[in-house]
C-alpha cells in the first residue's frame, strides 16, 4: 500500500521523544503482565477478587489480557489519527472503535478463534478501554463523532508495525499465521457495516446469555486492560523524570512487600493507643516520647487495659462483617484491629478505610492514617491534594516533618505505592460506574482490606452499588456504622456479611452494653422554631453548647443571622456552601468548639448546620435542636448530644425537635413516622441502644437492591455513569473576586499550584452564573461557572441566595 508513514504514532510527539504504535502496544502488554503475573501478589489477588479461582481460569484472563493489551490501539493505524498527533486533524471515529470493529472483521475472527481465547472478552476491553463506547446515543460504536462529516478515513493495517503486532499475538498465543488485511479504508460501507451488524449481534448476545464465570472473566479483562494501558502510556510518559523503566516501576511499585500485622499495629494502632492514655492523663500526647517510655512488650500490655471487649473481639468475626455500635462506642479503633487481624489471613499491601465524605474522611486521615509513615499513607479525595497542603500549614502532631502529596502527573498510578488510604469511597468504589479514576485504582483495591464507614449515609444508588460490589467480588471488607435499618440489615446479612455485636454476644459485652444503655438524652418537645429559637438563647446564656441541625442552606443561614443578632456574638455556620478554604476554617472551628471537654473546662458555643455534621465528626452538645429529617438521620443527630458523658453519669443532654415549614429536601415518606418514632421515645432518659431499637421499629421498608450495576452488566460497552443519586442542583463555580488568583495558579509553572480551594458549589435557582457564554474566561475550564461574590458571600457564613429575611422559618 503506497504512502504509508516511516513510523505510526500513539502519542503526541514529546521533545524529541516519539512512542510508536508499536512499542505502545509492546509496552501496554509487557505491563499487563507484569502487573497481573500470576506468580505475584497482585496477579493472585486480582483473580481471587474476580473469581477466577482455578489455575485454567487464572491463565486464560492472562492470556487474553495480553491479546487485548496487544490490540487495544490497533485502530490508532489510521491517517486521521496519524495527522491528529503529528500536528492537529479532526478524527471522524474514535480509534477503539475501530478497533474492535476490525476484531470483527470475519478473517481477525477465524484467527483468533482457538482457545484459550475468547474473542468476545477481547473485543469487550479493547472496545471499552476509554469508557467511550455505547450501543446507541453518545459514544455509539461505529458512528462518527458528533459535529465531524461522515467520510472514510485511509487505514495502514499493512503496516510493519501492525504486521509484527499481529505476529506477537500469535506468537504469545500460539496461533497460525495472522491474516493479510489489505483494507485501504474505513467508513460505512457494506464490508464495515457487516462488521458492525455482526458486533452488535455478538454484543447483544453475549449481555443475554453470559455466565457468571464468563462475566467474571470479561470484568478482569476490561478492568486489567485499562489499568495496564494507565502505566504504559504514564511511565513511558513520565520516564526522564522519575528515571525508571516499566518493568522498574512495576517491580519497586507493584512487587513491593505485603502488610504485616506487625506494621499495622506499629504504624497505626500504636499512636492510637497512646492518644488515649494521654488523654486519661490530660497530657499532651507526643509520639516520640510515648515510644521511648514504653517498650513494644508494655504497649501490649497497655492495649489489653485500655481495648474494650467489644474492640477485641471484633478482630475474630471473620472476612466478612457488618460492624453495628453506637456513636463513640470505638468502632474505628475496633476496625483498625479488625484489619490487623485480616492480614494474617490473606496477603495483602493495603488497608484502605472509606468514608462517605471529603470532611470524614480528611478527619480520618488525621486522626488515624497519617500516623503511618510519609510514603505509606494516603489521603484521596477530590480535593485531597489541596487538604493536605493546608493542613502542613498547621498540622496535627501525626503530620509534622511529613509530606504525603503523591506525584500529581501519574494521577491514580501515584496512590499505588501507597499502604494505608482514607478516602471517599467514590475513589475507589467509583468503578461500579466507571469512573476511569476508580478502576485505575481496582488492583490497588484487589490487593487490600477494606472498611467501609458510616454506610447508613449511603443514598440509594451508592447502597444498591455497595450491594453489588459485595454480591460479585471477593474481598475481606467490613462495613460499619451506628444504626441501619431492619432492610438494609438483612441484604448485607444476606451477603455472608457477620453482625456484630449480636445479642448472644452482647451478654459478654458488659463495657458495650453500659455505654449503649445509659440515658444520655431527653426529649423536650417544642411546638416550633420561635420556641425552639427561645431555647436556644436560654442555653446559650446558660454556658451550654447548642447546635441546632436544619434541612436547607437557606434556613441554616438565616437562624444563624437572627442568633446572632439576638446573642450579638458570632455563631458558627457549617454548611456545603463555602469555597472549600473557607470551609476548612469553619470546619476546624466546629469541631473545636464542641470537641471533648471536661465539665469544669466546658465553654459556651452555639451552632447552626446542615446535615454536614451528622457523619464522623466527634461533635459534643449539650442541647440538641433540628427539624424533622428521616429517623436514621435523626439518629445520627442525636450522636451528637452528650456524646462522652463529660458531664457525669447523671447529665442528659436536650432534645429539641420540630417539624420544619417544609419537607424538602426529603420526600414525605421519608419522614411520615417521625412523630411515631419521638412518642415511642417518650421524654424519659433516653439510652443509644433505645434508639437503635426504635429505628428497627419505624424505619421505612427499602424495595431490595437486585445486584445490577453499571460496570457489572454493561458487556461490550462502557460509559461513565454517578456514583451517588444526586440531582444537580448546583454547579462548581469560581466567585468573580477569585478569577485573577485562579488564573494565576492555573499558568503557574513549572507545576501548576491547587485552585481546590476557591471552588464554590452554588445553586442553579436564585443566583445568575455564567458557564458557556462569551464572557466566561477561555482559560477557566469548562465545567466551572463563574458567580457574584458581592452581597452572595461571607467567609464566615457561606454563600446566600436570598434574602435572609424572607426565608420561611
Amino acid at each position: 500500500m503506497a504512502n504509508l508513514p516511516e513510523k505510526l504514532l500513539a502519542k503526541s510527539t514529546k521533545g524529541d521523544r516519539t512512542i510508536t504504535l508499536q512499542e505502545h502496544l509492546f509496552d501496554t502488554a509487557k505491563s499487563a503482565r507484569q502487573i497481573f503475573r500470576l506468580d505475584g501478589r497482585w496477579g493472585q489477588n486480582w483473580c481471587r477478587f474476580f473469581r477466577l479461582a482455578s489455575e485454567a481460569e487464572q491463565q486464560k484472563f492472562l492470556m487474553n489480557l495480553r491479546v487485548a493489551a496487544l490490540f487495544h490501539d490497533i485502530g490508532k493505524a489510521n491517517e486521521e489519527f496519524y495527522r491528529a498527533v503529528s500536528g492537529g486533524c479532526e478524527q471522524t471515529f474514535r480509534h477503539e472503535h475501530i478497533s474492535a470493529l476490525i476484531l470483527h472483521l470475519p478473517q481477525v475472527r477465524a484467527w483468533l478463534n482457538h482457545q484459550p481465547l475468547d474473542v468476545e472478552v477481547i473485543t469487550a476491553a479493547v472496545l471499552c478501554h476509554h469508557l467511550k463506547a455505547a450501543e446507541k446515543g453518545d459514544h455509539q460504536w461505529g458512528s462518527p463523532r458528533k459535529g465531524t462529516r461522515n467520510k472514510p478515513v485511509q487505514l495502514y493495517l499493512l503496516h510493519t508495525e501492525v504486521r509484527n503486532t499481529l505476529k506477537e499475538i500469535a506468537e504469545i498465543a500460539n496461533l497460525d499465521q495472522p491474516p493479510n488485511l489489505n483494507i485501504s479504508s474505513f467508513s460505512q460501507n457494506s464490508q464495515w457495516e457487516q462488521a458492525w451488524n455482526e458486533g452488535m449481534k455478538t454484543a447483544r448476545n453475549l449481555m443475554r446469555e453470559i455466565s457468571d464465570s464468563r462475566r467474571n472473566l470479561l470484568l478482569a479483562v476490561k478492568a486489567g486492560l485499562i489499568a495496564a494501558d494507565a502505566v504504559a502510556s504514564g511511565i513511558v510518559r513520565e520516564e526522564d523524570r522519575i528515571r525508571k523503566t516499566i518493568d522498574e516501576w512495576i517491580n519497586e511499585v507493584v512487587h513491593s512487600s505485603q502488610v504485616t500485622e506487625t506494621e499495622v499495629f506499629d504504624s497505626i494502632i500504636t499512636p492510637i493507643l497512646g492518644k488515649i492514655k494521654a488523654r486519661q492523663e490530660n497530657k499532651e500526647f507526643d509520639l516520640r516520647n510515648f515510644r521511648e517510655k514504653y517498650s513494644k512488650e508494655q504497649i501490649l500490655i497497655l492495649q489489653t487495659q485500655l481495648l474494650h471487649n467489644f474492640q477485641k473481639l471484633a478482630a475474630q468475626q471473620g472476612s466478612r462483617v457488618l460492624l453495628l455500635a453506637a456513636c463513640g462506642a470505638g468502632k474505628t479503633l475496633a476496625a483498625w484491629k479488625w484489619a490487623e487481624e485480616q492480614v494474617k489471613h490473606y496477603k495483602v499491601g493495603k488497608v484502605i478505610f472509606l468514608y462517605p465524605t471529603r470532611g470524614t474522611a480528611t478527619e480520618g486521615f488525621k486522626d488515624y492514617v497519617s500516623w503511618a509513615p510519609e510514603a505509606d499513607a494516603a489521603l484521596v479525595t477530590g480535593t485531597a491534594r489541596y487538604e493536605l497542603e493546608a493542613m502542613a500549614d498547621n498540622p496535627p502532631d501525626s503530620m509534622k516533618e511529613k509530606d504525603f502529596t503523591t506525584d500529581d502527573r501519574l494521577f491514580s498510578l501515584g496512590f499505588w505505592s501507597r499502604r494505608y488510604f482514607s478516602a471517599t469511597v467514590d475513589q475507589f468504589l467509583g468503578f461500579m460506574e466507571h469512573s476511569y479514576g476508580g478502576i485505575c485504582l481496582l488492583p490497588a483495591l484487589a490487593d487490600s482490606v477494606l472498611i467501609i464507614d458510616e454506610i447508613h449515609s449511603f443514598d440509594r444508588k451508592m447502597f444498591d452499588s455497595l450491594i453489588a460490589f459485595l454480591k460479585h467480588f471477593d474481598i475481606p471488607v467490613l462495613c460499619m456504622t451506628a444504626t441501619l435499618p431492619p432492610s438494609r440489615r438483612k441484604q448485607l446479612m444476606d451477603l455472608r456479611l457477620q453482625v456484630y455485636p449480636t445479642e448472644s454476644d452482647r451478654k459478654s459485652l458488659e463495657d458495650l452494653e453500659e455505654k449503649e444503655n445509659h440515658p444520655r438524652y431527653q426529649i423536650l418537645p417544642v411546638t416550633g422554631f420561635d420556641e425552639a429559637f427561645t431555647k436556644a438563647i436560654d442555653a446559650y446564656r446558660k454556658n451550654e453548647r447548642v447546635l441546632w441541625v436544619v434541612n436547607t442552606v437557606d434556613r441554616c443561614l438565616a437562624i444563624s443571622k437572627r442568633l446572632a443578632d439576638e446573642l450579638k456574638v458570632e455563631v458558627l455556620t457549617y454548611h456545603s456552601r463555602f469555597r472549600l478554604c473557607d470551609r476548612q476554617k469553619v470546619h476546624a472551628d466546629t469541631v473545636k468548639a464542641f470537641a471533648f471537654q471536661k465539665d469544669g473546662e466546658r465553654q459556651s458555643a452555639i451552632a447552626v448546620t446542615t446535615q454536614v455534621c451528622e457523619m464522623s465528626l466527634d461533635l459534643d452538645t449539650d442541647v440538641l435542636i433540628t427539624e424533622f429529617a428521616p429517623i436514621s438521620s435523626l439518629v445520627q443527630r442525636f450522636g451528637r448530644a452528650n456524646r462522652h458523658l463529660a458531664r457525669g453519669e447523671d447529665f442528659r443532654a436536650a432534645l429539641h425537635i420540630y417539624k420544619p415549614p417544609k419537607e424538602k429536601p426529603y420526600k414525605p415518606e421519608e419522614v411520615k413516622k417521625v412523630q411515631e418514632f419521638l412518642d415511642e421515645l417518650g421524654q424519659g432518659g433516653i439510652s443509644q441502644k433505645q434508639l437503635s431499637e426504635a429505628l428497627e421499629k419505624f424505619a421505612n421498608e427499602e424495595r431490595k437492591s437486585d445486584g445490577s450495576n453499571r460496570f457489572l452488566d454493561s458487556g461490550y460497552f462502557a460509559t461513565m455513569g454517578s456514583f451517588r443519586d444526586t440531582e444537580e442542583y448546583a454547579m462548581p463555580c469560581i466567585l468573580d473576586r477569585d478569577l485573577d488568583e485562579v488564573k494565576r495558579r492555573i499558568e503557574s509553572k513549572p507545576k501548576k499550584e491547587t485552585y481546590d480551594g476557591f471552588i464554590i458549589n452554588v445553586p442553579h435557582q436564585g443566583v445568575k452564573v455564567k458557564r458557556f457564554d462569551d464572557t466566561k474566561p477561555s482559560w477557566l475550564p469548562k465545567y466551572l461557572g463563574i458567580a457574584q461574590w458581592e452581597s452572595n458571600y461571607d467567609v464566615r457564613s457561606g454563600f446566600s441566595t436570598k434574602n435572609l429575611e424572607e426565608v420561611e422559618l
